[in-house]
């Protein structure tokens, strides 16, 4: 590491691919005590190495020793610094790919072999920041790893970095060349968020403060668990084995046959339906608080109840059951009539 780190300093090439492929080799065979420390060195690195070079595979050694043991928090400025930037200019090649090119045209598989003379020279004058835009085109799927690594495993690490890389991620994966699905969901976890929940066959409403929740399917047991489980709404409570899966502060260990049971209609404010393979990002705010609406199910649904991140524990808490006042006043703020 610290032949590395000089190399790098030194801005000397052929020192820093040959000690840099030595690091690697090392990695596979460290114990985690010295992973730990090594983490935030290899992911401090990342500045200085040149945006041509191998800058996934230094985020990914990086983002290895997270999984290993290094504090992500202390690895994932540089590593989220690094993706946003590539994510930027893979965006930026699509653009100018599309710009000296037909209407019909369609963008370039992301692949290193079609870069040649004449991709680069479709993408400008600059051959350097063409090089750049094209390698970061083809390797955005290699920075999902490491990406993943520091956001699963901190709180922290989402609340400072999320907001300003999520609408980037967005606008690259809308482009549907690239399966970043994984990276914008773990971008757009909500933690520590209140959200207004409105049972409509009852007309009763509650606050529940949620975290760490992968996709909705997580979010639908969980609702569930507090709301049926705890008896302030009828229905069938999930299972021990589901409600387990979605908040076990363990990472899960492989996939499971538990299987949870779908206990509501997810609604937003205004009756559209909030599907259980999207996000609670997709929740609505209304009046600074997201809200949902809950309504009986239109059908039986059933899905694995393995978490969508296995490395993060999702959790729901009833702060309050609101006053019948309250509810009242949410549900003038929606199209669903409240209970009787």
């Amino acid at each position: 590491m610290t032949e590395l780190e000089q190399a790098v300093e030194a801005r000397d090439g052929a020192r820093t691919e040959k000690t840099f492929a030595a690091v690697m080799r090392a990695l596979q065979q460290a114990p985690d005590d010295e992973l730990v420390p090594a983490g935030p060195r290899l992911a401090a690195l990342l500045p200085s190495f040149p945006p041509v070079g191998p800058r996934p595979y230094l985020a990914n050694a990086a983002g290895y020793c997270v999984e290993r043991g290094a504090d992500p928090l202390a690895c994932a400025g540089p590593i989220l610094d690094a993706v946003r930037r590539d994510l930027l200019d893979a965006t930026e090649f699509a653009r100018r790919w599309t710009a000296a090119g037909g209407v019909e045209d369609q963008l370039p598989e992301p692949d290193e072999k079609m870069i040649d003379d004449a991709l680069l020279a479709r993408l400008g004058d600059d051959e350097y920041e063409a090089l750049r835009l094209a390698l970061a085109w083809c390797s955005t799927d290699g920075w999902q790893p490491p990406a993943l690594a520091v956001l699963c495993r901190s709180a922290e690490v989402r609340r400072r970095y999320a907001a300003a890389l999520l609408p980037v991620a967005r606008d690259l994966a809308a482009l549907e060349s690239h399966d970043l699905k994984c990276l914008v969901y773990a971008l757009a976890v909500l933690d520590d968020e209140p959200l207004i929940v409105l049972h409509r066959p009852t007309g009763r409403g509650f606050e529940v403060r949620i975290g760490g929740i992968g996709d909705n399917f997580q979010l639908h047991t969980l609702l569930a668990h507090v709301l049926v489980g705890g008896g302030h709404v009828p229905g069938d409570a999930p299972s021990a084995e589901s409600v387990l899966l979605a908040t076990d502060p363990a990472p899960a260990q492989g996939r499971t046959d538990v299987v949870a049971t779908g206990a509501f209609e997810l609604l937003a404010p205004d009756g559209e339906r909030i599907w259980n393979e999207g996000l609670p990002d997709d929740i609505p705010v209304v009046e600074g608080r997201r809200l949902l609406v809950l309504d009986e199910p239109t059908y039986r649904r059933s899905w694995n109840a393995d978490r969508f991140f296995p490395h993060l524990p999702g959790a729901a808490e009833l702060t309050r059951v609101l006053s019948a006042d309250e509810t009242r006043t949410w549900f003038a703020r929606t199209s669903a009539d409240a209970a009787s």
